[in-house]
């Protein structure tokens, strides 16, 4: 089939959701999807597949590969897939060489094919694989070569597919490609591979997928293999991925609480209205990250291992987000959100925005951003308050850092790059205009209080993963926090629900929804856990009476109280009863219900006494006096009973108050003598009197309604208040954490600055000392006197020559010249070094010393390296030795003049015998050329001719012991292929070493003169 076209690598078409940082993930749940779901393992367990493993590499991959291969058996039930850089437009011979390392086949996918167990899947060269509908379908590559990124983008629609059937291992490579690959696959609950950076031939791709927190193990190729193996015939990996009946893995109700109790005890985070699916996944994946068979095996290593609860707790709290992930639901935000916002504004009020759930802080940047090029110019003059929120600490301090990986150029235009972002150490960090706008903090949503006068809240792919009595929480938070026209943004996957009368839809398709103008529910509660506090919460019976040492005196009050007192309650601010005192019986009677609130006053009262009951409670609260109400009427055993009514208030220093009840019988002699406020007696003798007491009965009914609406009223303003100053509290307290959080960065940073500085010093001072060795060593060896000088005169620095010359000893550095008196004769040596430094000329002399020898003195500026006269530098040349030199090469070229005029054949040496000079009639006599002869030893000329043992004898012997020789006779065949009879005449001149010595010979050639000399031969 034809090649698709590459969707653009920066984000699929429709990301998976983030995962929650308050909640573990947890799968879609419509029945649409659950649907699809089933035909997908439908369509898997028909094939036999249980899982398919991505494996991703580059340059030094397919070593590694390779190991991997070989110790794979070939039958496991997994399908891998093998993607990695290719060239494009040339043929590849990967499968040829994979086929020798397994008996799997290998399957070079060229069109659409299915995945089938036990076989290896490969790209052909100039294609990227993708995976739907558990098939591999190729796609064209990207024209542009920064977007070449072939195993994010099949890793990406293979955890997108397979969600934890999937399996991502990263290889050796270059290049970050795979990372962001690995990190989708870890958010859908597949388990990450990645090899061990050590022995990758290039570590690049390794490190970078480990940098991104998302991998699960770290191993060898060989180990690799091992992991996969063991993976793939895990019982619990076969039954999630078969799907067969019965086998997976069960977790009882009380397993699971004592999980939540450990995750509770450590993180903090209840689990216990989280989805159970997603919990239970994710068990199981650490189950089988450690090789346990049952639920039991796995919380006996909790308890052993403290650090795999954390572990859990940060499984269970997957952060796969990424800069403007679903960048519609950005540009929808630009469209419809922030310009309503801005025509809402009033004065210098603050745009405030409320991220829950903000991860590592990807989105909450990518928000920030948006917003700035929302506002463009305006930028700097509107105020903008962010307050990004998660549960997890290390994702808030990773945003708070604000430093990811350089993967992130994948999801960021390059003209963001550059604007928002600042490249350090192979990294980028969020620029500072930026990060100011942001506000980092721990929070849990379903626990603590909300932020208020939200302009935006932005909560996505959190609500997912909560059950229903959580989401229902939540809905009515954000309904209070935002202001009357606030906005809500949810997830792809999630809806207000059951709380669509809180919310309108004015964006369906990217869930944005505006606060409808309706009143907080009244069940509305901040989700803050208090402590209890001393008082007793209402309802709650306190203890029926204190204690104290028993005596005499207290057991005759008691009597006389129980025998002539009259029969009463002592009972709270609530009027719940705290003490009954005498038999009450005739007055009280238990209410049915709850134990507790059985003790309540008003509902123990008989039939007849609870309006002025109520009356005189109330009564008696309010004004902190006794209240008198005579002549009441009670109904007990078919019989009217008349009573006196008393309330009086009770106060004891440290104490709440309390309200003594007496019930005293009409005309008992026993009178409370207290300050009363009376009320006349009601005597129903008629049907007006009657009609009367009904009146005031009604009136008193209506009266204590009022009071009760009165300090219900209260009540809520008491609460208002205090909900104010709560949340007041809690955004200073927030305020006060973020500017503790920034002063912390600002001393990290500030400390980073000094350990910076402290290497640049470490390393500027190694340098010195080197350049101070140098230095040393320099003017140690040089043999010249040198003398360095500061502006004001005084003695810096000498060579070891100038401790001679100059007459100067060590503890002289720091003494000014002009105390020194040098071994010289230099009058005014002071007056000219300081017109040196002030006239920057040089100055130049000859001077001589206490022996008479003669010194060239030359006085310099001395210049720092910011080009400032900082003193001057003396310097004394030997002018004796100078001239020796000169008069020596004069010497030696008046030598080699003579050499040249002279007829006879002469030729000089120096101490190792090389020509150092011929005249003509040398190279004619031997048939030799100027460059044939020059500079090279005498035994080497025409070839070795003149290596002859006579000649040795003249040089080697005779000249060294003499000094001069003269006629010696050499008898040889130098050229011209006949004998020659030489005469020589010798000299060397001896000059100290063999670079100085001279070796002069003239040659005569006595060939002739000999046979001209002999006699003629006879005939």
């Amino acid at each position: 089939m034809p090649i698709a076209p590459a969707p653009p690598p920066s984000a699929p078409e429709t990301p998976p959701p983030e995962a929650n940082p308050n909640a573990p993930e947890v799968g879609p749940e419509s029945s649409e999807e659950g649907e699809d779901d089933a035909t997908a393992e439908t369509i898997r367990r028909a094939s036999g597949l249980l899982l398919v493993v991505g494996i991703g590499a580059s340059s030094g991959g397919l070593e590694a590969f390779t190991d991997v291969l070989d110790a794979l058996p070939a039958d496991l039930g997994v399908a891998f897939v093998y993607v990695a850089h290719q060239a494009s437009g040339r043929d590849s011979g990967l499968a040829d060489i994979l086929r020798t390392h397994t008996a799997m086949p290998i399957v070079v996918v060229k069109d659409e094919v299915p995945l089938e167990p036990d076989r290896v899947y490969l790209a052909p060269p100039g294609v990227q694989l993708t995976v739907a509908d558990l098939r591999l379908v190729p796609i064209a590559r990207p024209e542009d070569r920064t977007q070449y990124t072939p195993i994010d983008v099949f890793m990406t629609s293979l955890a997108k597919e397979l969600e934890t059937s999937a399996v991502g291992v990263v290889l050796s490579g270059s290049g970050v490609d795979g990372s962001s690959g690995l990190r989708e696959i870890k958010g859908v609950g597949g388990i990450t591979l990645v090899q061990d950076p050590e022995t990758a031939r290039y570590d690049s791709m390794p490190r970078a997928a480990i940098a991104t927190g998302s991998v699960d193990l770290v191993l060898t190729p060989a180990r690799i293999a091992e992991e996969l193996q063991r993976i793939g015939r895990h019982p619990y990996v076969r039954s999630s991925y078969a799907r067969r009946p019965g086998d997976e893995l069960v977790i009882h109700q009380e397993q699971l609480h004592r999980i939540f109790t450990m995750l509770r005890n450590a993180s903090g985070v209840d689990f216990t209205h989280y989805k159970p699916p997603t919990i239970r996944r994710r068990l199981q994946r650490r189950m089988v990250l450690h090789k346990l068979d049952s639920v039991e095996q796995y919380i006996k290593y909790m308890r052993e291992n403290p650090d795999e609860v954390s572990k859990l707790y940060q499984d269970l709290l997957i952060h796969v987000t990424r800069f403007f992930r679903d960048p519609d639901s950005f540009r929808a935000l630009a469209a419809e959100v922030f310009p309503q916002i801005m025509q809402q504004r009033r004065g210098l009020s603050p745009i405030r925005l409320w991220l829950p759930g903000c991860s590592t802080g990807e989105e909450a940047y990518s928000v920030a951003i948006a917003l700035l090029e929302f506002l463009g110019e305006e930028s700097s003059a509107v105020p903008v308050q962010i307050f990004a929120t998660d549960v997890s600490e290390t994702a808030i301090e990773h945003a708070r850092n604000g430093l990811y990986a350089d993967s992130i150029a994948a999801d960021l235009s390059p003209e963001r790059l550059r604007r928002f972002f600042t490249k350090t150490d192979g990294k980028y960090r969020i620029a500072k205009v930026v990060r100011d706008l942001c506000v980092f903090a721990r929070q849990d949503v379903t626990r603590d209080p909300p932020f208020s006068k939200l302009d935006l809240i932005l909560c996505r792919n959190v609500l997912i993963y909560m059950g229903a009595v959580l989401q229902r929480k939540l809905m009515t938070v954000f309904h209070y926090a935002l202001k009357p026209s606030g906005f809500l943004m949810l997830g792809g996957a999630e809806t207000v629900g059951a709380q669509a009368d809180l919310f309108a839809v004015i964006d369906k398709k990217h869930r944005i929804f505006v606060k409808r103008a309706i009143d907080t529910p009244s069940n509305f509660q901040i989700p803050v856990e208090y402590n209890p506090s001393r008082s007793p919460h209402r309802g709650a019976r306190l203890p029926t009476e204190m204690h104290t040492p028993h005596s005499f005196q207290n057991e005759a009050n008691r009597l006389v109280l129980d025998r002539y007192g009259p029969p009463g309650v002592i009972v709270d601010e609530n009027f719940q009863i705290v003490q009954f005192r005498g038999k009450t019986g005739r007055y009280l009677e238990p209410a049915p219900g709850d134990a507790a609130q059985s003790l309540n006053l008003l509902k123990m009262a008989r039939e007849g006494l609870l309006h002025g009951l109520q009356t005189a409670l109330y009564g008696a609260r309010k004004s902190d006096k006794p209240v008198h109400k005579p002549g009441m009427r009670v109904d007990f055993d078919g019989s009217g009973h008349e009573l006196d009514l008393h309330v009086i208030p009770l106060a004891v220093p440290g104490e709440e108050r309390h309200f003594l009840v007496l019930f005293e019988e009409a005309g008992a002699v026993g009178e409370v003598n207290h300050e009363v406020v009376s009320v006349p007696p009601q005597s129903p003798s008629s049907d007006d009197e009657r009609v009367k007491q009904l009146q005031e009965e009604l009136a008193a009914s209506r009266e204590y309604l009022q009071s009760i609406i009165q300090d219900l009223e209260a009540a809520n303003e008491e609460l208002q208040s205090a909900n104010e100053e709560i949340l007041s509290s809690n955004e200073e307290l927030q305020s006060t954490n973020e500017e503790l959080d920034t002063a912390k960065e600002e001393l990290q940073s500030t400390n980073e600055e000094l350990n910076t500085v402290n290497e640049e010093l470490h390393g500027r001072n190694d340098e010195l000392s080197r350049v101070n060795s140098d230095l040393v060593n320099l003017l140690g060896c040089v043999e010249i006197a040198i003398v360095i000088v500061g502006s004001d005169l005084s003695i810096r620095r000498f060579t070891p020559m100038a401790e001679k010359v100059l007459n100067l000893i060590p503890t002289d550095i720091g003494r000014p010249i002009s105390q020194i008196k040098p071994n010289i004769e230099c009058p005014g040596l002071e007056k000219m070094i300081a017109r040196v430094i002030d006239t920057v000329t040089i100055q130049e002399m000859n001077v001589r010393d206490s022996e008479g020898n003669w010194y060239s003195l030359r006085i310099r500026p001395y210049k720092n390296v910011e080009n400032r006269i900082d003193g001057a530098v003396l310097a004394l040349f030997d002018i004796a030795s100078r001239r020796h030199e000169l008069e020596l090469r004069q010497a030696r070229d008046g030598t080699r003049a003579i050499v040249e005029v002279v007829r006879q054949a002469v030729v000089m040496l120096d101490g190792h015998l090389r020509v150092q000079a011929l005249n003509r009639a040398f190279t004619e006599l031997f048939g030799l050329t100027t460059d044939d002869a020059l500079h090279r030893h005498v035994y080497d000329l025409a070839g070795g001719q003149w290596d002859v043992p006579q000649l040795h004898r003249l040089l080697d012997d005779v000249l060294p012991r003499q000094g001069r020789c003269a006629d010696f006779r050499v008898q040889h065949e130098f050229a011209r292929g006949q004998p020659m009879q030489l005469a020589i005449d010798a000299a060397r001149i001896d000059g100290g070493d063999p670079s100085a010595t001279i070796v002069v010979l003239a040659i005569h050639d006595a060939t002739r003169a000999d046979a001209s000399s002999r006699p003629p031969a006879a005939e």
